[in-house]
């Protein structure tokens, strides 16, 4: 069944029109009709992927005007989202819109992100941001999300509000350009990374959510499997950002400009970096990462090491550095081979003998390195802490004085 690929009034733009709605449906059968009846009433085409259920739901779609593919089998969210892509695309397709089938979105939304990737020239991901504010909201729910957000944040730099929303707009050449290696849940946290990474711009839009009470909500995500695929996404992504290569480019979409460096104003430049992503949390992790490593056995190497972390996740590299000055010999390195030796031996080391402490370098070293895994935390917890107190006190401070 094919699709009317005339323009909607949503989108106007070359890039986002023709639009096509994804709902891919895992044994929702209570609430799909509904999601697609109230997706039709957008004007926007609709396809349903359904994901091998077993409840007879996607029989009550006939009659209505919607496309349905179905798989054999259980393949993951993820899969029925790309498989949605690449029908898209061999209809002519150029975005798509996923909508959730438990009806937790309002699909008529789906225009307020066409209308907002529709304002763009190039191609960009917008993400639907719920605004979890009514009493039946999960508390895990909330949890996951600033989880979530903190560690995609991490990741690739992007300080989204809603990285688990299932409610996207994405361009369909963008998803099809890439490679991803997760199918279920963990998928709309990969192509979120991934995508920046290959320099895609993502938006948000505030959009409505519907948590019913508890006894009636139906959701698959399976706490321990599904949070465990989580964690080994989160994993392989934060080692990935770590190597020093250099992420393949996605040609046709446009890189956020944020530059930092002004080579000719070395004053602006030292501003720019002192503002750099300094919110107080963020700031306050920089910090952290400045203290643990600077408390580090990284003989010589302490500052390139804190300079190379920071730019790599996104923290402040002047308060990191800044930070890790307090790590300077001898207290804090003295203090960790001091910890780093009693919980060897039970016993604190008071021989201060040039053997002691020169000839038994690599038994220090390792002391060092020992005591480091202890007083590192620490340190880094009491510092950092300190300074997520004093900027909330003066961003207060300073809303306060803008007020009066």
């Amino acid at each position: 069944m094919g699709f009317n690929l005339e323009k909607t009034e949503a989108s106007m733009n070359c890039w986002v029109d023709p639009l096509l709605i994804i709902i891919p449906v895992f044994n929702h059968g209570t609430t799909l009709k509904g999601v697609v009846e109230a997706a039709l009433s957008t004007g926007f085409p609709v396809l349903v992927v359904d994901d091998g259920s077993s409840d007879g739901g996607v029989a009550g779609l006939a009659g209505l005007n919607c496309q349905v593919e179905s798989f054999a089998e259980n393949r993951g969210k993820g899969a029925a989202i790309l498989a949605g892509a690449r029908i898209a695309k061999e209809q002519g397709f150029a975005s798509i819109i996923t909508l959730d089938a438990d009806a937790q979105h309002n699909p008529l939304e789906a225009r307020d992100l066409a209308v907002v990737a529709a304002g763009t020239d190039h191609p960009v991901i917008v993400i639907g941001a719920r605004r979890m504010v009514q009493d039946t909201v999960p508390g895990l729910s909330l949890f996951g999300r600033d989880f979530s957000n903190f560690w995609v944040r991490l990741e690739c730099g992007a300080d989204l509000p809603d990285t688990q929303s299932g409610m996207r707009l994405y361009p369909v050449d963008v998803l099809l350009a890439q490679t991803f290696s997760k199918s279920r849940y963990d998928f709309e946290i990969e192509v979120l990374v991934k995508s920046v990474w290959a320099g895609v711009e993502i938006c948000s839009v505030p959009i409505s959510v519907h948590y019913p009470p508890a006894g009636e909500r139906v959701s698959h995500f399976h706490k321990f499997l599904d949070n465990w695929r989580l964690t080994l996404l989160h994993t392989g992504l934060v080692c990935r950002r770590l190597l020093p290569f250099p992420h393949k480019k996605i040609t046709g979409v446009r890189e956020k400009e944020s530059p930092v460096v002004v080579v000719k104003k070395p004053l602006r430049t030292l501003q720019n970096l002192c503002r750099e992503n300094s919110s107080p949390f963020w700031l306050a992790l920089a910090v952290w990462m400045g203290l643990f490593v600077g408390a580090s056995p990284l003989i010589g190497v302490h500052t390139v090491a804190i300079i190379y972390l920071a730019y790599r996740f996104h923290l402040n590299k002047v308060a990191a550095v800044a930070a890790s000055q307090f790590c300077m010999p001898p207290v804090v390195p003295a203090l960790c081979i001091e910890v780093g030796h009693y919980f060897q031996t039970q016993q604190w080391l008071t021989d201060l003998s040039w053997k002691r402490w020169l000839l038994e370098v690599h038994y220090r070293l390792w002391d060092w390195f020992v005591g480091f895994l202890f007083v590192g935390p620490i340190l880094g917890l009491f510092g950092g802490g300190l300074v997520y107190w004093l900027a909330r006190r003066f961003q207060q401070s300073n809303k306060s004085a803008g007020v009066a």
